[in-house]
C-alpha cells in the first residue's frame, strides 16, 4: 500500500493550541481505522509529520486536508507520495 507524507508547519501558534485536542483526537481515529503509519510532533515546536497509508494519492489528500489544523488553517501542509524503504 502506498505512503504519503503530510508536513505540517505550524503557522498559527495560538490558534494551533485552540485545536490541538481535536487534531490529536482526528489522528487518533485514524490511527484506529489503519489509515496512519506513523505521526509526530517536530521537536522545536514547529509543527508534525503524518504517514498516511491509502490506496491512492486523492484518498490520502483528502485524509489530510481533512485535519482540523489544516482545515482550520492554524497548519499550513506539503503533501508528497513517499516510498519506504524498510520491509513490512
Amino acid at each position: 500500500m502506498p505512503y504519503f507524507v503530510a508536513y505540517l508547519d505550524k503557522v498559527d501558534p495560538v490558534k494551533d493550541k485552540e485545536l490541538l485536542e481535536i487534531h490529536i483526537a482526528y489522528l487518533n481515529k485514524h490511527i484506529e481505522l489503519g489509515n496512519i503509519f506513523a505521526k509526530g510532533p517536530f521537536m522545536d515546536h514547529s509543527g508534525g509529520l503524518i504517514i498516511y497509508k491509502a490506496s491512492d494519492y486523492d484518498t490520502a489528500y483528502k485524509l489530510a486536508s481533512e485535519d482540523p489544523a489544516v482545515k482550520e488553517g492554524s497548519r499550513k501542509m506539503i503533501f508528497k507520495e513517499w516510498k519506504s524503504t524498510l520491509t513490512e
